[in-house]
């Protein structure tokens, strides 16, 4: 049962964060993305304005959308994946 719920807190995990890296620099509810205080933070204390404006752009946005991207298949692969995975923290359990 244990090594169930394990699997299932995994692909809720996966879902909740890809919604949350998928939505999250493009959408105004989080704040505005590139005023963020410990990005501001970061590159006044490092010296490097750069590292603001690389995180501001959209390529940067993007790849942060595709890890979401990315989170969401991995979840949606442990769901069709629920009984292999099971087996296998069932198994490793075992072992130890």
């Amino acid at each position: 049962m244990v090594e169930r719920l394990t699997v299932i807190f995994f692909i809720i995990l996966c879902m909740l964060l890809g919604m949350y890296l998928i939505l999250a620099p493009w959408d105004m509810l989080f704040g505005q993305w590139s005023n963020n205080y410990l990005l501001a933070f970061v590159s006044d204390k490092s010296g490097l304005q750069a590292i603001h404006k690389a995180v501001a752009s959209t390529w940067f946005r993007g790849a942060v959308t595709g890890l979401g991207v990315l989170n969401i298949v991995i979840g949606v692969w442990e769901i069709f994946n629920f009984k292999n995975s099971v087996k296998l923290l069932q198994a490793d359990s075992e072992r130890s």
